[in-house]
């Protein structure tokens, strides 16, 4: 898929289609690809009222109707699992995670988690989103 700024809630609502109800979604791309952002249509399109902010320092955010956005660009895995985050991903709704590599998608997987990746790529004044399920 792909979206301008103008047409992204539009995207996000069809984007907001596609994921399962309990999802830990994995948001991948470079620095000022549109994470948040993202993010923030997201929210709007599963009705959160709350205003999304990014969870830089405080690692997570918790909103509305389950409704969760972490930033782990700051914090390695190590730290996340020691936060006790991982008991929060168990919780029913989107997990959206910035920054989450890897090693913590295959680690989920294995516990149970179902999982979703979504890349961001940006392309002149548009961004691609190329979405990926667990198998």
């Amino acid at each position: 898929m792909e979206a301008s700024l103008e047409n992204l809630d539009e995207i996000a609502e069809k984007i907001a289609e596609l994921l399962p109800d309990n999802a830990v979604i994995f948001l991948r791309g470079d620095l000022a690809a549109g994470k948040t952002t993202l993010v923030k249509a997201l929210a709007r399109a599963k009705g959160c009222g709350e205003a999304v902010t990014s969870p830089t320092f405080s690692i997570q955010q918790v909103y509305d109707d389950g409704f969760y956005h972490y930033d782990l660009y700051q914090c390695p895995n190590e730290k996340f699992l020691a936060m006790g985050l991982l008991e929060s991903l168990e919780e029913p709704g989107w997990h959206l995670i910035e920054w989450g590599d890897e090693a913590l998608e295959n680690y989920l997987k294995a516990h149970g988690f179902k999982t979703v990746v979504i890349e961001i790529e940006p392309a002149e004044d548009r961004r691609r989103y190329r979405i990926t399920y667990d198998a």
